[in-house]
């Protein structure tokens, strides 16, 4: 089965990132594919490499980076929502004249055509997080 990921709440506030990282490793070690991991509202904060958890806790953002890596995944940050959050990409930082970006390895910009596109072209679209 193909299935394609959407995380809409924040990688500490809300139990949906998850959630949503437990249920993509489950269906990859099943043997299924994952077209896309679409990240909006709020599940875009899963997508900044400055998050720095203390070293007792999980570190949610590198767990999305090391199995993005590992399986080839495509993982999204939608462009609108990221942009209201102070996420950026080496393109929109300087489209935006801002001195940096602090997009988390594996993790790309985009919009919302790459939702429309991931719904179509999967069996499934899991929605985490409201």
């Amino acid at each position: 089965m193909i299935f394609s990921i959407m995380v809409s709440e924040g990688p500490y506030t809300h139990q949906a990132s998850d959630s949503a990282y437990q249920f993509t490793k489950a269906a990859l070690d099943a043997g299924h594919e994952i077209f896309r991991i679409f990240f909006y509202h709020d599940g875009v904060n899963n997508g900044t490499r400055m998050t720095t958890p203390p070293q007792d806790d999980r570190n949610i953002v590198d767990r999305w980076s090391e199995l993005a890596k590992a399986h080839d995944l495509d993982m999204v940050v939608c462009v609108a929502a990221a942009q209201r959050r102070g996420i950026v990409d080496v393109d929109e930082a300087k489209r935006h004249g801002k001195d940096g970006d602090n997009i988390a390895e594996g993790f790309r910009i985009s919009g919302l055509g790459q939702l429309i596109e991931a719904g179509v072209k999967s069996d499934r679209l899991m929605q985490f997080g409201d």
